[in-house]
């Protein structure tokens, strides 16, 4: 029951910080630890469609504000992390995909199949890996809270803005989310959420 109470409370913990204490910053270590929690994610087909572009420096975040609506959480931060979803990628035939096609030696070919079939099949492959992102996304700000540091998530951005700041191709990758990692300024409001019986059904 321990383990099941803690990583609840984590969750409790959690909530969108709107502004951050400049005074406290994450340590390296912690810092990597949410970025392993991004990378240890689940993705569809094992593609790992994400990159994370981690962003410290002070005058680059407040950059990255603007390029957010001035949004306060960004420029307070500790550190961002951009989350960009791989477009070229995923295209088949493409060098990454054949060196994630490796891992699998002699089923890659069968993997390889399926895989030019669901491109082809699929409407909107830059979607697909921007939603795969979000499961990396979800997946640090929650181990975050678990350790006492604060998040937010940003889906509130001008895109061309943060891909010139980044200096990004703009085919290339795409800006899944951002991420604003810190510890709350300010006590958070209470937890607004619907009743379990209103947003679980069993059939």
């Amino acid at each position: 029951m321990t383990a099941k109470k803690n990583f609840l409370d984590a969750m409790k913990f959690r909530h969108a910080c709107k502004l951050f204490d400049k005074t406290k910053k994450i340590s390296k270590a912690n810092q990597n630890y949410i970025l392993e929690l991004g990378r240890l994610s689940p993705s569809s087909m094992g593609l790992e469609q994400w990159k994370f572009v981690v962003i410290e420096d002070k005058d680059t975040n407040q950059l990255l504000q603007e390029a957010c609506y001035n949004q306060p959480q960004v420029g307070t931060a500790s550190f961002n992390v951009i989350i960009l979803a791989k477009v070229e990628e995923l295209k088949p035939g493409s060098k990454y995909l054949e060196n994630i096609l490796q891992r699998y030696g002699i089923n890659k070919e069968k993997r390889r199949n399926r895989y030019e079939q669901f491109y082809h099949q699929i409407k909107d492959i830059k979607s697909w890996g921007v939603a795969q992102c979000h499961i990396a996304a979800a997946n640090m700000m929650t181990g975050a809270a678990f350790i006492g540091i604060d998040s937010c998530p940003i889906g509130g951005f001008d895109s061309d803005k943060v891909k010139r700041l980044l200096k990004l191709k703009l085919k290339y990758q795409e800006v899944a989310l951002i991420i604003s990692f810190g510890h709350r300024a300010k006590d958070a409001p209470k937890k607004m959420r619907l009743s379990f019986d209103e947003v679980v059904e069993f059939y």
